[in-house]
């Protein structure tokens, strides 16, 4: 019997599109600070996620650290290279534009409520700053759809490390087997969700991950056939 549902947060309740406007924006921002605009802000935003994303993929299962300093870190590398200083508050300038910018799917808002509305514990299990998703979800207007918000902050590891879903679970009163975990990634959301017992949900809208399906106990493209899931297993 599922009794909980757990959400990750970027690429399964808001848009990778819409983070990728978003952290182009942040850096747009950064070189007008800088007095830098004679800068093409989409070639260093290329840059920055470059960096970023080597920067967090290093983290996967490890203790946390805090985002802003990875992200951060990031900033100044490619600063560095075009001889600009990055804002000392750059992690404020991060967040104003991930609440101007952030982007859900279109079902995700319906599919919580739905869930909520079905009795379900609904939670979030995310790699983020405990300041960063309370005001990206208090700027997209579902702070309060949620019952429990569990970070890598909260917990001291990066997922897949079981300690962020066992918190998580810890939090919500349920047994690994009573709840379903929803992410984007096969190996950190899936792998991590299956090695401790629960049921793992992969969101592939246009089915790029294929060759890791078998990571995951179900597939979907949309949010919303969420709902079927829960109630067939629940039969």
């Amino acid at each position: 019997m599922i009794r909980a549902v757990f959400f990750d947060f970027v690429g399964t309740l808001i848009t990778k599109a819409g983070e990728n406007v978003t952290h182009q924006n942040i850096v747009r921002e950064v070189l007008k600070r800088a007095g830098r605009e004679d800068l093409d802000p989409i070639k260093l935003w290329e840059e920055y996620e470059a960096e970023s994303s080597a920067l967090f993929k290093e983290l996967a299962g490890k203790p946390y650290i805090k985002i802003r300093d990875v992200d951060t870190d990031a900033m100044k590398k490619v600063a560095e290279r075009y001889g600009f200083e990055v804002p000392a508050d750059f992690w404020d300038i991060s967040i104003e534009m991930h609440r101007r910018y952030g982007q859900l799917f279109s079902d995700a808002k319906r599919t919580i409520e739905a869930l909520k509305k079905m009795g379900f514990h609904v939670g979030i299990v995310t790699d983020s700053d405990n300041d960063y998703i309370r005001a990206h979800l208090d700027a997209l207007g579902i702070l309060d759809l949620f019952d429990t918000i569990t970070t890598s902050e909260d917990a001291g590891f990066y997922k897949p490390h079981p300690r962020p879903f066992q918190l998580a679970l810890e939090r919500a009163g349920v047994k690994p087997e009573e709840a379903l975990y929803v992410g984007d990634n096969p190996s950190k959301d899936c792998v991590g969700a299956k090695n401790i017992g629960m049921t793992s949900v992969l969101l592939d809208p246009e089915g790029k991950k294929r060759e890791l399906w078998n990571n995951c106990d179900f597939v979907v493209s949309r949010l919303g056939e969420l709902l079927d899931i829960v109630r067939g297993l629940n039969d």
